[in-house]
């Protein structure tokens, strides 16, 4: 058997360790400045830990009080949930047979590529015409039309990914399903996407981040309450002459709690993936 040597595992330790704290260092210091009072955020030198930690800020971003900052902030962040959710289920229920046909048919692979090519335009050059279409369908500061313009950011990128998916598992394995009597539908469901399910979990957290933290066209295309995104929410806490900081902050913590929710989540899905599907024995 062979033996590690201990200066490498102390290396190994060492390195993350190092690559932890640098992750989560932004993110302690976000929870910081949530409850540090505003008085310690302009203090010189600056203090690294609040003499008293304010929570205040949690509860007046939660507050549902009508016109009150948190009736805007909670409206937010139902928003970008109802959102960046419709559009992430819409995408994958698209993706998934969009990428099967694409690996199973290598033939038609160039329509992929052109969609994929998109990309390559800046966003503001698709405003205008998406703002016209959204207009002329009266979904303007609508949170079914926003969510209609994050799918086509997202079913591009997750058909490109569930493509990916498919091709690394053989055809042979759907071939001797269907030599055994299964139809197309029955060798999709029992075989193939129970061994997609890994690549179907990634596919689905991406979009949803992308759908999260979209900006500019949530920007554009929204007016008030009744379909601004949380990101916009956040940039309007900001956009006074005074800005308190602790309180961005506190909206900062508070719009990272459900990607990471949704991250573990995802997180179980991928090892219940790995360890399910169709083995031909």
């Amino acid at each position: 058997m062979e033996r590690k040597s201990p200066l490498f595992t102390i290396f190994i330790y060492i390195s993350a360790i190092l690559l932890a704290l640098i992750i989560l260092a932004p993110i302690l210091w976000l929870f910081v400045m949530s409850i540090s009072p505003a008085a310690d955020l302009a203090a010189k030198p600056l203090r690294w830990w609040p003499q008293t930690a304010d929570f205040s800020r949690y509860g007046v971003l939660l507050s549902t009080v009508e016109n009150s900052a948190g009736a805007a902030f909670t409206a937010s962040l139902r928003n970008s949930i109802t959102i960046a959710g419709m559009a992430t289920l819409v995408a994958l229920a698209l993706a998934i047979p969009a990428g099967w046909a694409v690996s199973r048919t290598p033939s038609v692979g160039w329509s992929l590529s052109m969609v994929i090519a998109t990309y390559m335009l800046p966003p503001v050059a698709l405003a205008v015409p998406l703002y016209q279409g959204l207009a002329y369908l009266g979904m303007l500061n609508n949170v079914f039309g926003l969510a209609l313009v994050y799918l086509t950011i997202l079913a591009p990128f997750t058909t490109w990914l569930m493509k990916s998916g498919f091709d690394s598992i053989p055809k042979e394995i759907e071939s001797a399903a269907m030599i055994d009597g299964a139809g197309l539908f029955q060798t999709l469901k029992i075989i193939t996407l129970p061994l997609a399910m890994p690549v179907m979990a990634t596919s689905a957290l991406f979009a949803f981040l992308l759908a999260w933290d979209e900006f500019f066209y949530a920007l554009l295309f929204t007016s008030d309450q009744r379909a601004k995104t949380l990101t916009v929410a956040i940039a309007d806490l900001a956009g006074g002459r005074v800005s308190d900081y602790g309180l961005i902050a506190t909206a900062g913590v508070l719009a990272a709690l459900p990607p990471v929710l949704v991250g573990l989540l995802m997180q179980r899905a991928l090892i219940s993936g790995l360890t399910s599907g169709g083995v031909k024995g």
